[in-house]
């Protein structure tokens, strides 16, 4: 795998995948985001690294649709819209799960490369986007939860 940087689409196989959805119409794309997404969490035995890349893309494109969530990589990320990939946001869940869970072949290259640390801190951010807003509380498109300044035992 061609891997420059830590980002979910920084690697070759993530930019390939892009290339896939790309060259789909816009009525497949959205399972294609599945489809990715499923056969991650499908997997019982060893996660490949591609299989893994790839998902991990998909998930970052959910992501993508949700407050705090980042844009897809310009040049390496999709060209073409997508379509509303919201109802996919526990699976993307689930995936990101699976692919940071042994027996995992995208986990060991990372976690043997020395840079795992940092993979691992931005799975991290892309679950945090993709966890679900507490009933009642409404997120700012594009900003993450503060910790409340008012809050017990906290300065005001």
């Amino acid at each position: 795998m061609g891997t420059w940087d830590i980002g979910p689409f920084d690697n070759d196989t993530a930019a390939d995948w892009c290339g896939t959805l790309d060259d789909a119409s816009l009525e497949a794309r959205q399972g294609l985001v599945h489809d990715t997404l499923a056969g991650a969490v499908g997997t019982t035995d060893e996660l490949d690294a591609d299989v893994a890349a790839e998902a991990v893309a998909a998930a970052a494109l959910v992501a993508t649709q949700f407050p705090g969530g980042e844009r897809a990589h310009p040049h390496y990320g999709p060209d073409e819209p997508l379509p509303d990939l919201t109802g996919l946001r526990a699976l993307a869940l689930q995936t990101l799960d699976r692919v940071v869970t042994e027996p995992s072949e995208l986990l060991e290259l990372w976690e043997e490369s020395g840079e795992g640390n940092l993979w691992q801190s931005g799975i991290d951010r892309l679950r945090t986007v993709l966890a679900p807003t507490p009933p009642g509380e409404q997120l700012a498109p594009n900003l993450l939860p503060a910790a409340p300044v008012d809050a017990p035992g906290r300065p005001s």
